[in-house]
């Protein structure tokens, strides 16, 4: 009677040691999942790149990628990385669109009141040149 006892309690615990493994590799597993970005990004950095560095994109295309990465954010229910409306903005002054450019700071400090001081720089910047 004594070795089922002592058995019946190796068997427990084996079982108990197999639980605890599968919880603890389901546990690992889990903390393996990726997160999703905080922002939408799309092409930006391509955009800025053509901006600051390259002739091959002129000014409305960069535009209209960076209006067309606005609403697929929008479409994809996902937040619009920083800087994205602020260099749209400075890219409708430079097409002369000065409505579209304020609109577009303005957004960029609703959406990001930290760069305020930034925005205005660029709204008193842009005004001088226009």
């Amino acid at each position: 009677m004594a070795s089922n006892q002592v058995l019946g309690n190796y068997k427990r615990s084996e079982k108990v040691k197999k639980i605890l493994f599968v919880l603890a590799v389901t546990a690992v597993l889990a903390g393996c999942k990726t997160k999703e970005p905080l922002y939408y990004h799309g092409q930006y950095n391509a955009v800025v790149y053509n901006y600051f560095k390259s002739d091959d994109m002129t000014v409305s295309e960069q535009v209209e990628i960076l209006e067309e990465l606005i609403n697929t954010a929008k479409a994809k229910n996902k937040n619009i990385a920083p800087g994205v409306h602020a260099h749209l903005g400075m890219l409708y002054f430079e097409l002369g669109n000065a409505n579209l450019g304020l609109e577009h700071f303005n957004i960029e400090t609703e959406l990001f009141p930290e760069s305020k001081q930034y925005i205005d720089f660029l709204v008193n910047s842009a005004k001088g040149k226009s």
